[in-house]
């Protein structure tokens, strides 16, 4: 596999991957493994709990690039691309729920991506789409600023 794969960050608990971060690690890892770059990306420790979770599961430390300072998906992205800079498209991991704000992002930064996505944990689910809910008209709101504005 050529093109870089893109870990988006979620909650740590205790400085470990939560289920939603670990499904997304799990969703990554067969991408992860025939790459030859990835990136994490996440802040408050996200992106260093990713890099240690993928290595445990055999990713080679040297692939991984971290990028802890983004507070946001538009963010992750941004600096994730800035990272690696050149190739034409990415893989990026998400949630389910987290798949259409992902793809808007990507669009607004002229990003070509393949978007793959791990499912939400079922208790978690309504908490995760109700706040998908809020979230997709501010993001919104805010690309369509940033194009107004040019």
């Amino acid at each position: 596999m050529h093109e870089p794969v893109l870990i988006l960050g979620s909650r740590l608990l205790g400085g470990r991957p939560g289920s939603t971060l670990t499904r997304r690690l799990e969703a990554a890892l067969p991408y992860a493994l025939e790459s030859l770059h990835v990136v994490v990306s996440g802040h408050m420790g996200e992106a260093e709990a990713m890099f240690q979770w993928l290595v445990e599961h055999g990713v080679a430390p040297d692939v991984i690039s971290v990028e802890n300072q983004a507070r946001s998906t538009n963010e992750n992205l941004e600096q994730s691309f800035a990272l690696l800079k050149g190739y034409p498209s990415w893989v990026v991991v998400t949630s389910d729920f987290h798949s259409l704000r992902t793809k808007m992002w990507a669009w607004h930064h002229g990003l070509t991506v393949q978007l793959v996505t791990a499912k939400t944990p079922f208790r978690k689910a309504p908490k995760m789409w109700l706040r998908e809910v809020l979230a997709l008209p501010h993001s919104l709101g805010r690309i369509l600023w940033r194009r107004v504005r040019g």
